[in-house]
């Protein structure tokens, strides 16, 4: 039986309008100068999000002025150096960035956070004139770039000639592309599969047609629907990681597995503290205290398990932080190291890196789902309303959590435990 045949479109059915966070352009005239200040300015962006984002999630528009807001902001200038006007802060403050604006929209957290990946792709997977030419033009004009590169997906088909090489194909996920400047494309070579080559491109190309059909319990905001590719080019020049000359991969650049990135636990860990916040502030405010429990209180906050509970939930939210700072810190460290030196990077080290990132990603899975189903057992019934929205939080770390399955974490981890063995790079490693 053939698959259902899904309608391409090019233009978002309805979208959110810039012109409501118009105001802050003039509000943030300039980007901040040090860490403490990029991680204020994300606590603003926050601020500005948590207004109305039960409502805005709800209406699953397409988040143009989401995108807006985090361009107004700096926000997506974050790591890029500061002679193109960045803020040249490390991973470990990208990190905390992406944290703070997930703790007020989860799915805005998700789309800088993949911002940052993807603006950063010819670090990873490109040679040194790449990564500085992409980067000068990505931080030059405030581009919030998107990628249509999930691996659970078939590859685009490249064809080439002696000038470029051409992507058609269908991806199922495209966070933020539909509503980014540039795409990150992936693609195996038609009649060498076994050879990759990744490229950016600009969106807005006729032959890149999006179908906006992300309508998912959570994360409705992320813009994670499919693309049908067609006919789209790339110079060998923008090949990344390849030989324009010979048409073959450095091996130089992709022959060594580089670092997996902290991206999704710094998201789920702001989700499940944002979810936190909210709570607390609905129990003081809301929450009545349980008459039937034969130790009657007056108010909600004098409740014994109310109290436990939110005690409980604190300290596993600051053990996962600790453990994420932990590995940011360690990123840090290791790009510091050998981003200019990519061959010295020790595999063993980079297994420790991989076990580090893993572990990571089960507690912080662990902790988030837990707080986030937890929380409406210290707020009660008339929580679960749906203009209260706090069913939002478990449902946008459910989502994600779903797509790289903490199981296999788990059993990665028991290998590296009790055998010494340290998994094979991979996507997910």
């Amino acid at each position: 039986m053939s698959p259902p045949v899904v309608p391409v479109i090019s233009q978002a059915p309805s979208a959110t309008d810039p012109a409501v966070y118009a105001e802050y352009e003039s509000k943030w005239p300039t980007y901040p100068t040090d860490a403490q200040g990029w991680l204020e300015r994300a606590r603003e962006v926050a601020a500005v999000l948590s207004v109305d984002v039960a409502a805005r999630e709800k209406a699953n528009k397409s988040p143009k002025a989401e995108v807006a807001l985090l361009k107004h902001s700096g926000l997506l200038k974050v790591l890029g150096p500061k002679k193109y006007g960045g803020g040249e802060q490390p991973w470990s403050v990208g990190y905390k960035v992406i944290r703070e604006v997930a703790k007020g929209d989860g799915s805005i957290g998700m789309l800088l956070g993949y911002h940052l990946l993807w603006s950063r792709t010819a670090h990873v997977v490109g040679n040194d004139e790449q990564a500085e030419r992409f980067q000068k033009l990505i931080v030059e004009n405030n581009y919030y770039v998107g990628g249509a590169v999930n691996p659970r997906d078939n590859d685009l088909k490249i064809t080439y000639d002696d000038s470029n090489i051409t992507y058609n194909g269908f991806k199922n996920f495209t966070t933020g592309a539909a509503v980014s400047d540039l795409i990150v494309l992936e693609g195996a070579i038609h009649d060498r599969p076994e050879e990759h080559i990744f490229a950016i491109v600009p969106t807005a190309q006729a032959g890149i047609q999006f179908n906006y059909n992300w309508d998912n319990v959570g994360l409705r905001l992320t813009e994670s629907g499919s693309a049908k590719i067609e006919g789209i080019s790339a110079p060998w020049a923008d090949a990344l990681g390849w030989d324009a000359a010979t048409k073959k991969p450095d091996p130089a650049v992709l022959g060594i597995a580089f670092p997996a990135l902290l991206l999704p636990t710094n998201f789920y860990l702001g989700i499940a503290l944002g979810a936190l916040d909210f709570a607390k502030k609905y129990t003081t405010t809301n929450t009545r205290a349980w008459p039937y429990g034969g130790d009657n209180k007056e108010k909600a906050t004098d409740e014994f398990y109310i109290l436990s509970t939110y005690g409980n939930f604190f300290a596993h939210l600051r053990a996962a932080e600790a453990l994420t700072d932990q590995a940011g810190a360690e990123a840090d460290r290791i790009y510091g190291t050998y981003q200019d030196n990519r061959a010295a990077f020790p595999i063993e080290e980079r297994g420790e890196w991989a076990e580090l990132v893993a572990s990571v990603k089960v507690v912080t899975t662990d902790v988030g789902l837990r707080v986030t189903a937890g929380v409406f057992e210290v707020t009660g019934a008339r929580a679960t309303a749906g203009k209260v929205g706090l069913d939002r939080f478990w449902r946008d770390i459910r989502t994600h959590t779903l797509h790289d399955p903490v199981a296999y974490k788990n059993r990665e981890l028991g290998r590296y435990v009790l055998l010494g063995e340290h998994p094979e790079p991979t996507w997910y490693t």
